[in-house]
């Protein structure tokens, strides 16, 4: 580690190393008898600070030397010296246990409870770390340490700045000193202390700052890493914000009464089997707080406090950039004819904040129309009953003006233009043109090439509302990066796809060109669903999902998805095509859950079954981690636990048409299970379900 190679050992030191084991082994055997019985006797405590000595790393040594402290302290509280002499022989015993390993968890924290106690001078506490430090800079434990002894010695943000500035000056590669330097900065620009109150300049004087390092030594990553949280603080915006909503502002929406729900296929219709019609807020940061109280709809058949507002989160937590609730439909005796005028106020009373607790200071509001629509359908428009197919000859090329009303003509509106950001963006764009003028001459390296992807990526960003005009170089760097560092391939892989994903969404004409018609022999006409083909891009992840609200119909077949997070944002999807790609789990497909409206899903040929274990079910936060032992197992279908992942995912799916086939998993036996387990299901595979 840091460039410091492990030696084997010499036969000599493996029989120290034996003789030193045979007596670790008695010491802790003694001391666990003691910790047992609960023997806090001077030769007791003694015996462990020798077993410390020897191993600063057995915690529980730790925790029985508290518990004596505190049972010898309870003895003399009324005598200062005793106090004073019984917490200094445990600073003593703490710092010989960070001489045999200075990066000991358990010294350090107990060295932190002991001057707590607020019996102890702080005095040799920096002259202590100094000494540890001089061992070696980059020692995270004690920078830790230090931030902790700065606040109870009420040294200012100021000082401590200068002092990362004198460790970063004697060794550029001193990660933790950079680090340190990004907290501090953190809480100067937060508390707009004196000299820190203008983030431009503050972050323009730190850029010239890591420029020295970067290009003394473009190798050392150290500086970089600083870089890339630099220019996460340039774009980063610092208020919450409504950046996109479904439905958008001034759209007139066709809905069928609720007696005609089924069976409406036109795309100008949206159809549900339930009674509901989604509503979708798209924040730019995670935030909670939003229910009916922060938000306000209005309408003519729907009560506000009504409506629950839910986080669209793959994840238990109740924040998310992703809010929706659904209008419940009114029943076909209302005038078919009439107009209902809906509003939705967001922020006008407080409660909205970001997870970093900036409230939503920013109000919006959206107005729309419903048109509740009670005709008959045409002979053979029963979509239900009709399979989906995902051939490229059952679509037929978008053709403007062939939907009444056009939805699509609604897409220059679904991004919500806010005049703060907008503001906001100009010296941004001015650091990050800068950066990247400089940036350039680093290009025949990888690190140059990446981080002037980064700056023109962090651009864009800025201008949500305008055409990026840097996708195609973005994109030419990550396929270079990918050639070059195939160590790295799926990183510049991820980074390509979002960029590319950007490139395709970013205007009108763009997504028109992916937009096609579904066209089916049983439907009378032309105008079939409108079906986005986002299909044969070679995408690994997904993104630019506040863009996408709109979308019934999207077919993201032969990518290289092994995840579908985000997807859930999209509300009113009711087909959704995923074949061919990467996905090696039912849970990759969490997202599912959260869409509502699905009734047509194809996961064939993917790689689902293949892996035994599902590793990403331990590496990531999921509700699936902790759900196993709380559900009834006690079904008759279910003779084994073999689909618990299937069953979690689908179980409360209105599916009607479901393809698995070319999956590892996929067997007689599960067909049965799915077909059991989704009773709405009319298609398998195929193959019309009886």
């Amino acid at each position: 580690m840091h460039g410091r190679p492990r030696k084997p050992l010499k036969p000599v030191d493996e029989a120290a190393v034996a003789a030193k084991a045979e007596k670790l082994r008695a010491l802790q055997s003694e001391f666990l008898s003691n910790h047992q019985n609960k023997i806090y006797s001077k030769e007791a405590v003694e015996l462990s600070a020798k077993l410390l000595e020897i191993n600063p790393e057995l915690y529980t040594a730790w925790n029985y030397r508290k518990l004596a402290v505190q049972q010898n302290l309870a003895q003399c509280e009324s005598d200062p010296e005793s106090v004073n002499s019984i917490l200094n022989e445990e600073l003593k015993v703490v710092e010989n246990a960070l001489r045999q390993n200075f990066k000991s968890y358990g010294a350090w924290h107990h060295r932190k409870w002991v001057l707590e106690k607020g019996h102890s001078s702080m005095d040799k506490e920096l002259g202590l770390l100094d000494k540890f430090q001089a061992m070696d800079a980059r020692n995270f434990h004690a920078w830790n340490y230090r931030r902790f002894v700065a606040a109870l010695m009420k040294r200012s943000d100021e000082d401590e700045l200068e002092h990362t500035q004198n460790m970063i000056d004697k060794n550029l590669s001193n990660y933790s000193a950079w680090h340190n330097r990004s907290v501090l900065l953190s809480n100067l620009m937060k508390k707009a202390a004196p000299g820190f109150t203008n983030k431009d300049e503050v972050l323009t004087r730190e850029y010239e700052l890591v420029r020295e390092a970067l290009f003394t030594d473009e190798d050392d990553q150290s500086g970089w890493f600083y870089h890339l949280w630099l220019l996460d603080q340039t774009v980063r915006s610092e208020f919450p914000l409504l950046v996109s909503s479904w439905p958008v502002e001034g759209s007139d929406i066709s809905l069928p009464a609720a007696d005609y729900l089924d069976g409406c296929a036109s795309m100008n219709v949206f159809h549900y089997s339930s009674r509901n019609f989604p509503l979708v807020l798209y924040f730019n940061q995670y935030v909670r707080g939003v229910n009916s109280s922060t938000v306000s709809v209005s309408c003519g058949f729907n009560l506000n406090a009504d409506l629950i507002w839910r986080p669209l989160s793959s994840n238990d937590s109740q924040s998310a950039k992703v809010w929706a609730t659904h209008l419940a439909i009114p029943d076909a005796e209302l005038h078919s004819s009439e107009a209902y005028q809906v509003e939705v106020k967001v922020g006008f009373s407080l409660g909205i904040v970001s997870t970093t607790g900036v409230a939503y200071s920013h109000p919006s509001q959206i107005s729309f129309q419903l048109h509740l629509q009670k005709a008959p359908l045409e002979s053979g428009q029963d979509s239900r009953f009709g399979r989906i197919q995902w051939k490229d000859d059952c679509f037929a090329v978008y053709e403007p003006g062939s939907v009444e009303p056009d939805l699509v003509n609604l897409l220059d509106n679904l991004t919500i233009k806010n005049e703060v950001e907008s503001t906001a963006s100009t010296w941004q764009a001015r650091i990050i043109d800068d950066e990247t003028n400089i940036f350039r001459d680093l290009l025949d390296c990888k690190i140059g090439k990446l981080t002037v992807a980064r700056l023109l990526t962090s651009y864009n960003s800025l201008r949500p509302l305008d055409k990026p005009v840097h996708c195609k170089e973005v994109l030419e760097l990550y396929s270079e990066l990918m050639k070059l560092d195939p160590s790295h391939y799926r990183y510049y892989k991820d980074n390509h796809s979002l960029v590319l994903l950007q490139q395709v969404t970013s205007s009108k004409e763009s997504l028109l060109s992916r937009c096609f018609h579904y066209r089916d022999s049983t439907l009378s006409t032309n105008g079939g669903p409108l079906c986005l083909r986002l299909n044969n891009l070679a995408i690994s992840q997904l993104g630019s999902f506040e863009k996408l609200l709109w979308v019934q119909m999207l077919d993201l077949s032969n990518n290289e998805l092994q995840s579908i997070e985000g997807l859930e944002a999209l509300q009113l999807l009711s087909q959704l095509c995923l074949s061919n790609n990467k996905f090696r789990s039912f849970t990759a497909l969490e997202s599912l859950r959260c869409l509502k409206s699905l009734k047509v899903l194809d996961i064939s040929q993917n790689e689902i079954g293949s892996h035994s274990i599902d590793t990403t079910r331990y590496l990531f936060h999921s509700p699936l981690s902790h759900s196993v032992g709380s559900c009834d197992w006690n079904i008759n279908y279910l003779s084994s636990k073999t689909y618990w992942e299937a069953f979690f995912v689908l179980k409360d799916m209105g599916l009607t048409q479901l393809d698995v086939a070319g999956n590892a998993i996929t067997s007689q036996s599960f067909n049965v299970f799915l077909e059991k387990l989704l009773p709405t299901l009319k298609w398998l595979d195929g193959v019309e379900v009886n």
